[in-house]
């Protein structure tokens, strides 16, 4: 079992200057080995057939919308499914969460892979991830420890990477975008990438 997951928004609480409101983590998994490789190929193609350099990224936020459609039509294609947190920021209360990004966004992860149903199970897990060494190093052990024991065993293994170098983590940042598009009512396109993908979403929860 593969997962590749990454977020839309940001990690910051100054709602009223700029922050975003919802922080979306998106997890996509792939259960088949083959099924990831080919999906990867396929995105990697997709970038030739626009004529894109094979350096660029697909980012939701820096996609241009006629992209983003052909995107998610291409990966339509393929075998994975999709799990999600929505956090609405005005209700997180904890002074440690709203005050210390960090510890907010590994909280966010933590959950979205705990509340899992018992659907995500001794998983090779790729986060995108940046940040100093010591945030890296800290943030896996976070994870192993509270996704890890007796009764339960999420993680197989974790690694931080980085987006440029992994087509996964790309589709990763693309339904993390879709799915936080969808929350915003003011966007006239706020349900057309969600549709496309809509067979794959295996849960969304809005964390209360």
């Amino acid at each position: 079992m593969l997962a590749f997951i990454d977020d839309s928004g940001d990690p910051g609480f100054k709602l009223d200057s700029g922050s975003t409101k919802v922080f979306v983590i998106a997890i996509v998994i792939f259960d088949d080995n083959l099924q990831a490789e080919n999906t990867s190929v396929a995105i990697k193609n997709l970038k030739r057939k626009l004529k894109l350099p094979d350096d660029v990224e697909f980012k939701f936020c820096k996609t241009n919308n006629n992209y983003k459609e052909e995107f998610f039509k291409t990966i339509n294609n393929f075998d994975f499914r999709i799990r999600s947190l929505v956090v609405r920021k005005e209700k997180i209360y904890s002074p440690e969460l709203r005050n210390n990004k960090e510890s907010f966004y590994s909280y966010c992860i933590k959950e979205a892979l705990k509340n899992n149903n018992n659907t995500i199970i001794g998983a090779s897990i790729r986060i995108d991830g940046s940040g100093s060494k010591e945030f890296r190093k800290g943030m896996i052990s976070y994870l192993r420890k509270q996704l890890n024991n007796e009764q339960r065993h999420v993680l197989k293994n974790c690694r931080l990477v980085d987006s440029k170098e992994n087509p996964l983590i790309q589709l990763a940042d693309m339904v993390a975008g879709a799915i936080n598009r969808s929350c915003d009512s003011s966007k006239a396109d706020n349900q057309k990438y969600i549709e496309i993908i809509k067979k794959h979403m295996q849960d969304r929860w809005d964390f209360q």
